[in-house]
Parts: C-alpha cells; sequence; structure tokens
C-alpha cells in the first residue's frame, strides 16, 4: 500500500521505474538503491582518502584516480534518478536530463585513456616525464576531460535533433577509436610490465611503477569488457536500425554494466595500491569506526618488533622522510633528478622502517649539495 501511494504521488511529477505489480520490479528497484549507495561509498571514499593525504596529492597517478573517482561518485548520485525513476536519457528523451548525468561516463573514457599514456611515458622515458609532465600537466589533462563532455554536450544540446542525431553518431565513431587505443596501450603496458621492468634493478621505485601499471591495466579491462555490450547495442540500433530496446534506464541491462565500472574502479584503486588503502582507513574508516584504526596501528607495532629492533616505527620514518619532500623545477642536473626520484619513492620506501632510514641517510647526504641559489629548489616542505 506504501508503495502503490509513493506511485500514485509521483504521478503528478517523475514516475517511478518501476509499478511494483512484479517480484522482479521490486528486485530492480531496491537494486538500483543498493547500487548507488555502494557507488557512493567506495568512490567518495577513494576521493577523500586522497585529497585528505598530501603524499598521495603529489603523485600524478593519483591524481588520475582522484578525477576519475569524483566522476564515479557523482554517477552513483546519479543512479538515485535514473535508477529510481521512470528516465530515459537518450533520443527521444523522457523526464531525462538531456544526457547530462548519462554522459559523466565520457569523462572516465577520456581520463583513463591519459592515465595509460601517463604510466607508459612514466615507465618508458623516465628523464623526459620528469622534465615535461609535471603536476600542473596533469591537472590540466583532467580539467580538459571536463570541458571537453561539457563543450559536447552543450553543442549537441542545442543543435536541432537531426544535427544531433549525426553529432551522436560521429561521437560513436570517435568512441571507436578510442577503444581501439585502449587496447593497443593495454597490450604495451603489458609488454613493458612484464619484459621492461625485469630488466631493473629491485627497489621502491620498480615497485610503485609495477604497482602503477597493474592497476590501469586492471582498470582499463574491466572498463572495457562493462562498456562493451553497451557500445555494441548503441551501434547496432544506429548502423542497421536493429538492437534491444529497454523501457527505462532502471531496466537497461547495458547501462547498468557500463555504470557498473563507477564500483570497480576505485575497489580496483583500494585492491592496487597499499598507500591509498591506508589513507582511506586513516581518513574515513578509521573515523567511522575506530576499530579499524586500531588494528592499522597493531599491525605497524608488530612489524616494528619484528624487523626493527632500534624500537623506530614506521609510521614516524615515513613522517620524517615526508617532511624533506622538495619540488623541483625543470633542470638537466643528474644529481638534482636523482634527489627527485629518491624523494617520490619514499612513501614506498619507509614502510620497512630500516629502508626508510638508509633513505633518510642518503636524502640528507644529496641535500648537502643543493645550493641555497639553486634555482631548481623551490621550497623545502
Amino acid at each position: 500500500m506504501l508503495l502503490s501511494n509513493m506511485t500514485d504521488s509521483a504521478a503528478a511529477g517523475v514516475p517511478l521505474s518501476v509499478d511494483f505489480s512484479s517480484p522482479e520490479d521490486y528486485f530492480i528497484f531496491i537494486f538500483q538503491i543498493l547500487f548507488a549507495t555502494t557507488t557512493v561509498m567506495i568512490a567518495g571514499t577513494v576521493v577523500i582518502g586522497i585529497s585528505a593525504t598530501r603524499a598521495l596529492r603529489l603523485q600524478n597517478r593519483f591524481i588520475f584516480m582522484l578525477n576519475t573517482s569524483i566522476c564515479d561518485t557523482l554517477v552513483g548520485f546519479s543512479v538515485y534518478y535514473l535508477g529510481l525513476f521512470d528516465v530515459h536519457d537518450g533520443y527521444p528523451f523522457r523526464n531525462g536530463t538531456y544526457s547530462v548525468l548519462r554522459d559523466l561516463l565520457g569523462v572516465n573514457i577520456l581520463t583513463f585513456l591519459f592515465a595509460q599514456f601517463d604510466r607508459y611515458f612514466a615507465v618508458c622515458y623516465p628523464f623526459v616525464y620528469s622534465r615535461f609532465i609535471t603536476r600542473q600537466v596533469v591537472i590540466g589533462i583532467n580539467v580538459y576531460c571536463w570541458l571537453y563532455n561539457a563543450a559536447n554536450l552543450v553543442v549537441r544540446n542545442l543543435l536541432p535533433v537531426s544535427k544531433a542525431t549525426q553529432l551522436y553518431v560521429f561521437g560513436i565513431i570517435f568512441f571507436q577509436l578510442i577503444v581501439l587505443t585502449k587496447v593497443v596501450m593495454t597490450i604495451k603496458l603489458y609488454v613493458v610490465a612484464k619484459y621492461q621492468l625485469e630488466r631493473e634493478p629491485p627497489g621502491p621505485e620498480k615497485e610503485s611503477k609495477r604497482e602503477s601499471l597493474k592497476i590501469i591495466i586492471f582498470v582499463v579491462i574491466s572498463f572495457l569488457v562493462l562498456w562493451c555490450p553497451s557500445f555494441v547495442n548503441i551501434a547496432i540500433k544506429f548502423f542497421t536500425g536493429e538492437g534491444l530496446t529497454f523501457r527505462n534506464e532502471a531496466t537497461n541491462l547495458f547501462a547498468i554494466l557500463a555504470r557498473f565500472n563507477a564500483v570497480s574502479t576505485p575497489s580496483v584503486y583500494m585492491w592496487g595500491s597499499p598507500a591509498l588503502r591506508e589513507a582511506t582507513v586513516r581518513t574515513v574508516w578509521g573515523r567511522l569506526c575506530p576499530r579499524c584504526i586500531r588494528r592499522a596501528v597493531g599491525g605497524a607495532k608488530r612489524s616494528k618488533h619484528l624487523g626493527d629492533s632500534s624500537g623506530e616505527d614506521t609510521s614516524g620514518s615515513l613522517e620524517r622522510a615526508l617532511n624533506m619532500l622538495i619540488f623541483f623545477g625543470i633542470r638537466e642536473d643528474k644529481e638534482l633528478m636523482h634527489v627527485f626520484n629518491l624523494v617520490l619513492q619514499t612513501e614506498e620506501a619507509v614502510r620497512s622502517g630500516p629502508a626508510g632510514r638508509r633513505l633518510d641517510a642518503d636524502l640528507q647526504l644529496r641535500l648537502h649539495h643543493l645550493k641555497a641559489d639553486n634555482p631548481g629548489a623551490v621550497r623545502l616542505l
């Protein structure tokens, strides 16, 4: 009776996505609520964890993660409307948002593509990468992903329906090219991870590169797998006039699969990055569930007693080493570039305690050679 009243009251505005005339309707409605809530919680946790942790914000790969996680969080919020109400957010629109909510997924498409190129150049051309791919460049690339999708959306909504449809078909063809590029880059990154990294000496830098490559490969593969059914169905409908048609967004299985990227992507981030897991526990779940942070602290203490006889814990070494981070400008000085690489490795190196102290000593020795008038040294954190 309550659900019937809800449906009747919503009839004056936007009706619900189902009429609750069968058990499947109840399942769809409950699933959409759980799906939206899970997406917001997981993706939002990643956003807060990266935003509140300076050591993560300083790394380019985490900026890409932050951008996609912001988009995934917005996708989760959009499901509360697209999944719970009778909405068809495509031509012809019915209670839609003129593709505003649906096109959020387009931001991730471009972001993943740029993230693949970022990891490729970081591993294969580290010197060129450290000189030209600065934090400001990466932030600008992520902003461009939003601006491009916004501009495309505005133009498509201002054009007549016939022209907008043609632009939409062009977008599908452009998406094919992006997908092909993603497949090629995924293969190249796999080859790099399998063969090129094996030739590098063991160390924190090698493990950091391996971790970042593993994450981007898994993310892109899952993205393509979940997007593929929707893309194929859209292409069939536009080029042959056939294909599957669904009543609304809540019953569109292909759209649900595509939106599932908003759950899988941040989950892969946390699975593949121990530093991100620690950040989310400290900034989010440790505050909501103090027992979680106590377990983390307990694990750190056990590691101290097992691997560090001097009594210095890993977190203290991490804090001291991170406070020595230095930003360098564009320079060709090999000594300074080596110091810069050491600084980027700090977070990974200090996890073992003794390794952190060894890196501190090496870093202090090299910092001793920096001149006060050195234009490459911008500031000491």
